[in-house]
């Protein structure tokens, strides 16, 4: 409970900010200063609430990553959608290792490299932008974002003010400066913060004691300048790891680096499904237990908002997580609960993580995530959407819609407020207006019992404990509801109510009010002034009752499945249930983030309603359905027809003065077998003839390294030191002479392996750990034939995961250790290979990060155009196998002719024949891109969708496999795919299939063989 103490605390504090004059006014609200960054009043901020355009707003953001879904058309059914739930704002990391693929590159044109759509779509569809450049960004990417190049030791330990660190990433910051300055909402466009650093919460040596660590400081001020000197004016921001760090803030202490406006990052569920991992920052995981922030906001930056960059929208899956995640531990539920939570903690800015999680295709992947990054986000891998993103949306909307939100005080709360210990209150109230919002819970949030009580509110009209007639407020399960009380819609003011406030509009200078509960709650609310009420349509509605009292008029009513219309002194109330809420949709009929109460219409019944436009009589609503729908619309009286998609609806005016109508549903889709696939073999450098002195080998023959973990054998066998810095990379150590076996200490991060062989010889595998990111093996040469006349070969076939996070970025992939047992000269020379033309970028549209070093590979069998006709067919489609440890590719070339005006999703399904041994390793390529990896002996994700722009959806797609057998069993893999959903929808999918995103082979792969 929030004691008078620190709210008294807080007033404390902002007059020592602001002291009060002798004609201060009586709202505490006026005490609070209200801050810019000195280059602008754009964007100003206060205790309470960011301010654009001297307007207030409630910052509802969620995190998107352009370079997780590289098909720049279909960015836009990314944000339609996340407009379309209500927010206000998207946030998005750019990736400096995704633009920089070596450090005289710097790539923002190329194909998904070129981020200005996305604030070009952001000014189209009306949401403010948070830019999060890094360079350092974590984001369960390898090396947390950085160019690979940078982590061979040679540009100091990162994350610091060396010069040698600082010279590599100011050509990046400078660029994405640049391009963010030219769409600043300063001048008309829609980027309002920008984020310098992530998480880097080094501010202080002690924080009890207010020790600076300069060496973080003067990190951070040059990153600073560099902004600033590169054109940002809007506030620059920060996001704390936690309550603990205390960093960056301007009301700890002024100046040290500080940015405008600092902010707190919260994962009160866990970041991942693996539980165990989350004990260091909240302690034991207890499900659906919540963290207090209020506090932390009031004492370290009390003349800031409470602002939350990251909050959790999901949990990241591990290696050897569960197939398709851990949405159990953040699902509709947790939206609904965890998200109101915030609110009750006075939070006006938050950002989810992830609101788009996208997918790790090629070698974009830390250790610790396989290849879905679906993160159980509101909007899935597969861009589809359900429940969760349908309760987020219910919130979203309202505080799109709730203005009196963006200035409260809390009042108080507890147990004290309600008549049901069980249930505790927060109470917000804007010193303005008056407006109250009583944010409910259970009094222990992880419980999930079914509790009923009455509420003590405080109004315009007094004291009031509600609801007054025989109902009850209801916390059924996990789940929390918001209370109004004086709430403000168009001219009409709700006294109170206990149904929520979804939205409203105002139509012809009508109020026209959305109220929803869950299925079969009751619901009670008064409208003051109001005098009589008339049922309009009362579908799945029943008890409905009007009283006269406290100068207004009371409705009570039960709501189950269905949709409800009041109608009360002329004004509109829609009571829906849960179930249509979800399907309930408030489009603005402009690009204004705020949605002016009078430029939007409702909306009920599609799967997705992306957007709506009013031309005269012309009603033209956008969006996608799955199924045959009625669609129903409250407009201006003016709107007489309406189109969906472009296409008329035959619609009748309903007896309240909505329009209703019907749509067809989608047609059905059957994708063709994959069948006459094709094979050959991957593996020619195992083999004691093959010529490694082409362009895609070099030799392994540094003497020291810039690394800080000293090698213990010499040459350094480091990958990244010679430019490989991707996946599976290949090393060929030559002796002369006899040995009995090698001891090799190999490196590759959580869920690598590795394999070895001598003259074509398997020697063993290491088959991975999903705990496991190193492996020291001691293999026998006994079984293998060692050469008397001319070099012995060892081949070691490594794949790694990516680099490690944070202060493991630096830690090295490749052969720790190689000793030759019972020989007395050793190694006489290593070679490497890995990607094709190493940090060359052969491919600039799909990137550094999507190939491996395998031959296949390197010579371009996975690309469209690749002629494979002397390869061997194979005979059994269900099941590509093959005997002994070697790698084989599998190639199909497939047609698609697929509807347009639909959105289709797809996904491959990969397997393991029953019996079939499970110790390979293998990747998935479709067109060229590397959109899955599956290893079954260590993974469980099966399931691997890949985006149209990808996939050609209408004409041929080249369809790869890579099998990496690890035993002499050899290797057994099934290979389909199917239709995830298919949505009649606006997106134009003419312009998605984007043949540029598809580059073809050249014969300049043969370089690489």
């Amino acid at each position: 409970m929030v004691g008078v103490g620190k709210i008294l605390y807080g007033l404390w504090i902002a007059s020592v900010f602001l002291p009060l004059s002798s004609t201060a006014k009586s709202s505490e609200a006026t005490q609070w200063p209200l801050h810019d960054n000195g280059l602008n009043k754009v964007v100003e901020w206060d205790h309470y609430s960011f301010q654009i355009d001297s307007q207030r707003i409630f910052v509802f953001s969620g995190e998107f990553h352009y370079w997780r879904i590289p098909v720049p058309g279909l960015w836009r059914d990314i944000l339609e959608k996340i407009k379309a739930a209500g927010f206000t704002a998207f946030s998005f990391y750019s990736n400096w290792a995704y633009h920089a693929p070596n450090n005289q590159t710097l790539d923002f044109t190329t194909g998904a490299h070129d981020i200005r759509p996305i604030f070009e779509l952001a000014k189209e569809l009306g949401l403010y932008v948070l830019v999060r450049p890094g360079p350092y960004i974590n984001a369960e990417t390898t090396a947390g974002g950085f160019p690979l190049w940078l982590t061979t030791g040679e540009y100091g330990s990162l994350r610091n003010n060396d010069t040698r660190y600082t010279k590599a990433w100011t050509p990046y910051m400078t660029e994405m400066a640049k391009i963010t300055s030219q769409y600043q909402v300063t001048d008309g466009h829609m980027a309002i913060g920008y984020q310098i650093e992530n998480e880097y919460g080094d501010q202080w040596i002690s924080t009890s004691e207010k020790i600076p660590n300069n060496t973080a400081i003067a990190y951070m001020e040059l990153l600073e300048a560099n902004a600033r000197d590169s054109g940002i004016t809007i506030p620059l921001t920060a996001n704390d790891p936690n309550m603990n760090s205390l960093s960056w803030g301007t009301d700890y202490i002024t100046g040290e680096g500080n940015v405008d406006i600092a902010g707190v990052d919260s994962y009160p569920s866990c970041w991942t499904c693996d539980l165990s991992q989350c004990t260091s920052t909240n302690g034991e995981y207890v499900a659906f237990q919540v963290v207090d922030y209020y506090d932390y906001f009031q004492d370290y930056q009390p003349t800031l908002p409470a602002f939350m960059p990251e909050f959790q929208g999901g949990s990241y899956n591990p290696w050897g997580g569960p197939e398709g995640g851990c949405a159990e531990n953040s699902d509709a539920d947790f939206a609904n609960l965890f998200y109101r939570w915030n609110i009750g903690q006075r939070v006006t800015a938050m950002s989810l993580y992830m609101l788009f999680g996208g997918t790790n295709w090629g070698a974009i992947a830390t250790p610790v995530t396989a290849t879905s990054y679906d993160y159980s986000a509101p909007i899935s891998e597969d861009r589809s959407i359900s429940s969760k993103y349908y309760e987020t949306k219910l919130l979203a909307l309202f505080t799109r819609t709730a203005k009196d939100l963006t200035k409260t005080d809390l009042i108080g709360n507890g147990t004290q407020y309600t008549d049901n210990t069980e249930v505790r209150a927060y109470e917000l109230r804007n010193p303005d207006t008056n407006a109250g919002f009583y944010a409910t819970f259970h009094a222990n949030t992880s419980t999930s019992t079914n509790e009923a009580f009455h509420l003590k509110v405080d109004t315009s009209a007094g004291n009031l404990t509600i609801p007054k007639h025989g109902g009850v407020v209801r916390l059924n399960g996990h789940q929390s509801k918001i209370v109004v009380t004086d709430f403000t819609f168009g001219s009409k003011t709700l006294l109170y109510s206990t149904a929520e406030v979804l939205t409203y509009t105002v139509l012809d200078d009508v109020p026209v009010l959305a109220l929803w509960v869950p299925t079969g709650e009751n619901g009670e609310f008064n409208i003051k002034g109001a005098k009589k009420g008339i049922i309009k349509s009362c579908q799945g509605c029943s008890n409905v009752k009007f009283i006269k009292e406290n100068g207004g008029l009371t409705a009570t009513f039960t709501q189950s499945y269905g949709m409800s219309v009041l109608e009360i002194d002329g004004l509109r109330v829609i009571l829906l249930d849960r179930t249509y809420a979800y399907k309930f949709w408030a489009p603005a009929l402009t690009n204004d983030p705020f949605a002016p109460e009078t430029e939007s219409v409702l909306v009920q019944g599609p799967y997705l309603v992306r957007g709506a436009s009013i031309s005269k009589s012309k009603l033209a609503v956008t969006g996608d359905i799955v199924n045959s729908t009625t669609i129903e619309v409250f407009a201006p009286k003016a709107v007489e027809s309406i189109t969906w998609n472009g296409k008329a609806i035959k619609a009748s005016r309903t007896a309240y003065g909505s329009l209703k109508g019907s749509i067809s549903a989608p047609k059905s889709i059957t994708l063709p077998e994959l069948t006459s696939w094709k094979s050959k073999d991957s593996l020619p450098e195992r083999l004691n003839d093959y010529d490694d002195s082409g362009a895609a080998w070099v030799a392994a023959d540094h003497m020291t390294t810039w690394n800080p973990r000293t090698p213990t054998t010499l040459p350094v066998l480091y990958a990244d030191e010679y430019g490989f810095h991707n996946g599976i990379r290949l090393w060929r150590g030559y002796f002369n002479g006899s040995a009995t076996g090698v001891n090799l200490n190999v490196q590759g991060g959580l869920a690598f392996g590795w394999s070895a062989w001598l003259n074509g010889d398997l020697l063993g595998s290491y088959f991975g750990d999903a705990t496991g990111e190193q492996a020291n093996l001691t293999l026998s040469f006994s079984n293998a034939t060692l050469s008397t006349s001319k070099p012995n070969v060892l081949l070691v076939v490594h794949d790694d995961t990516g680099h490690d996070e944070t202060s493991g970025a630096l830690n090295p992939r490749g052969i720790l250790d190689a000793n030759l047992i019972g020989s007395s000269t050793g190694f006489t020379h290593w070679r490497i290979a890995g990607t094709a033309g190493g940090e060359s970028n052969l491919d600039p549209v799909r990137g550094a990060y999507n190939e491996d070093g395998l031959y296949g590979e390197r010579v371009g069998w996975h690309l469209p155009g690749f002629d494979d006709s002397t390869w061997s067919s194979v005979s059994d489609s269900s099941s590509l196998s093959f005997e002994g440890a070697t790698v084989r590719f599998f190639r199909t070339v497939v047609s698609l002719d697929l509807p347009s005006e639909h959105d289709i999703s797809i996904s491959f399904v990969l397997g393991t024949p029953s019996g079939s041994a499970i110790t390979y390793r293998s990747q998935l390529f479709v067109n060229g891109y590397q959109y899955g990896r599956f290893n079954p002996y260590i993974g469980n994700q099966v399931e691997f969708p890949v985006p149209l722009g990808i996939l050609n959806y209408s004409g041929e797609n080249t369809i790869s496999v890579a099998v990496w057998a690890q035993t002499e069993e050899g290797a057994s893999i099934s290979v389909d795919w199917k239709v995830n959903y298919v949505a009649g929808s606006s997106l134009d999918t003419s312009e998605i299939d984007d043949v540029s995103l598809r580059p073809s082979w050249t014969k300049e792969r043969l370089n690489y063989a």
